[in-house]
């Protein structure tokens, strides 16, 4: 306990001044105690700095076509540069912010115009100060009396996303760390729907279970969904591999995994068909619109995802196509039983006391996975107050026919092979150099036409002009894809695209 002496005078002895009160130093475990030992000024002038720093290099060259996508380093070369080890002594403010402009530089610039390499992209201003926000006010979403704002913000969004999804009644939701744990959450909830017991008891007291989801599964949910249950691939162009049958087995079917937009292809699953099925068999079925989902704010795209109302649960990444800062995942439920919470909840006595003096239908967290949760909803919430939904529609449509103009631009230039027509905003292709353009067609071809894009990527990558990622696809070749996604990206980028790589590419 510390003590605190007041120094009194005759005059205030009575009414003595607390600010003349005196505290003698206090030493506990040899840490004194008195006054806090943050210099609040300096933090202030710190922070004022690396925001002047962030702003430039971060917003306003990371934007800049004329700029680099990126500074291109081997790793051992960037330890060297960034110097990365750990200290007793701190250093100045001066070497940190010194710092912070190196992390700027070398890393890449997703927010650049000509960055193309993955799912995301684009600076979104709205969304970007939102992210401010909550790092400055460091909230946790578990309870309203802890971050009382930001729960009434992620529950606004999730009843609009609801509502653009087509449940007009109602349902759940929560917002989470990722596409492939809304992909997680949907699981484990199908099994609790079909095998209440599974929560208590665990797996032994349930049958061998069965899951259905396309050729095309995002690659980490795949990897869930194999350590949790038998999974059983369909067709992603088609439901006739769609085999309920397997209870023949000894197998129980619970649920199917649609999915709209693939990461490599941006092809849809013909969601009424797959529901058409899942109600006659009753099974689960969830719809993986973490990339797609976008397509749905846009009257002219939404039938690519026609049926989705009837999912029983749905994931969407507003961080995606819709541009809100990472991360920004949400997880939708149609059920409006509280399946969610009696699914996922401990009942944490230190965090979900039910006599608190509120109305504790607010207190969300207990219906998450997560404790510690960030209020990721306001990222989406803060933008879509600012653009409103026509603009987030325009954004959609716009990627839709930059997207459309690229494939058709390929299919125009000599050297360029489109791999299938875009359903979305993915535009895949080869590029086949000089040397190899007079060959015929057969398996050393496409050997060759197989090592072109890798060349080809590393070239871009140390220049720095521009990023677009490449793969292979099954028996096919390796070839490049193109994810168009800013509204930053103008037809002049992607015409540039093209002529970068055939300059880059025109010699193999």
């Amino acid at each position: 306990m510390v003590f605190c002496f007041l120094i009194l005078t005759e005059s205030s002895s009575e009414n003595p001044d607390p600010v003349k009160a005196k505290c003698p130093p206090v030493l506990v475990d040899d840490v004194y105690l008195n006054g806090p030992t943050l210099d609040v000024n300096g933090a202030e002038d710190f922070i004022r700095e690396s925001m002047r720093i962030i702003t430039e290099d971060a917003v306003k060259k990371a934007t800049d076509v004329r700029e680099k996508v990126c500074e291109w380093h081997s790793p051992e070369d960037l330890k060297e540069l960034l110097d990365l080890q750990l200290t007793d002594e701190g250093e100045s403010d001066t070497r940190i912010l010194e710092r912070c402009r190196d992390a700027i530089r070398y890393s890449v610039k997703t927010t650049h115009p000509r960055f193309f390499n993955q799912l995301y992209a684009g600076m979104e201003p709205y969304s970007m100060v939102a992210s401010f926000i909550i790092e400055a006010l460091k909230p946790s979403l578990y309870t309203y009396e802890v971050s009382p704002v930001f729960t009434l913000v992620e529950d606004a969004v999730l009843r609009k996303m609801r509502e653009v999804i087509g449940w007009k009644e109602g349902g759940d939701g929560i917002f989470n760390a990722g596409g492939s744990l809304s992909n997680m959450y949907a699981v484990n909830l199908a099994r609790y729907h079909h095998c209440p017991d599974v929560k208590e008891l665990g797996l032994s007291a349930v049958p061998r279970l069965v899951l259905f989801t396309s050729q095309e599964v995002h690659s980490k949910s795949q990897t869930f969904f194999w350590l949790q249950n038998s999974c059983i691939k369909y067709d992603t162009f088609g439901v006739k591999g769609l085999n309920v049958r397997v209870c023949d087995q000894g197998a129980v079917p619970f649920m199917v995994n649609a999915t709209a937009g693939t990461t490599v292809l941006g092809a849809f699953d013909p969601i009424e068909e797959i529901a058409d099925i899942c109600e006659k068999h009753n099974l689960w079925l969830h719809v993986d619109a973490c990339w797609g989902g976008a397509a749905l704010m846009s009257a002219k795209h939404k039938h690519l995802l026609k049926g989705v109302h009837r999912a029983n649960s749905v994931a969407w990444n507003p961080h995606k196509m819709l541009m809100a800062c990472l991360q920004c995942c949400a997880f939708l439920v149609r059920d409006k039983t509280g399946l969610l919470q009696r699914c996922y909840s401990a009942r944490a006595s230190y965090l979900f006391q039910q006599d608190k003096f509120y109305d504790v239908s607010y207190d969300t967290g207990d219906k998450s996975v997560q404790c510690s949760r960030k209020p990721d909803a306001f990222k989406f919430w803060l933008m879509w107050k600012a653009l409103g939904s026509k603009e987030l529609e325009q954004r959609v449509d716009r990627a839709f026919a930059m997207a459309k103009y690229l494939a058709q631009e390929v299919k125009k230039r000599e050297g360029f092979r489109l791999l299938m027509e875009p359903e979305y905003a993915n535009v895949c292709f080869w590029y086949i150099p000089p040397s190899l353009r007079d060959l015929p067609d057969s398996t050393e071809l496409w050997e060759k036409i197989h090592k072109v894009a890798p060349v080809v990527k590393e070239r871009m990558m140390k220049k720095g002009s521009m990023m677009v990622g490449y793969q292979p696809h099954g028996d096919k070749a390796n070839f490049f894809r193109m994810i168009i996604i800013s509204p930053q990206v103008s037809r002049q980028d992607m015409d540039f695209v093209l002529d970068e790589i055939d300059r880059l590419g025109r010699d193999l």
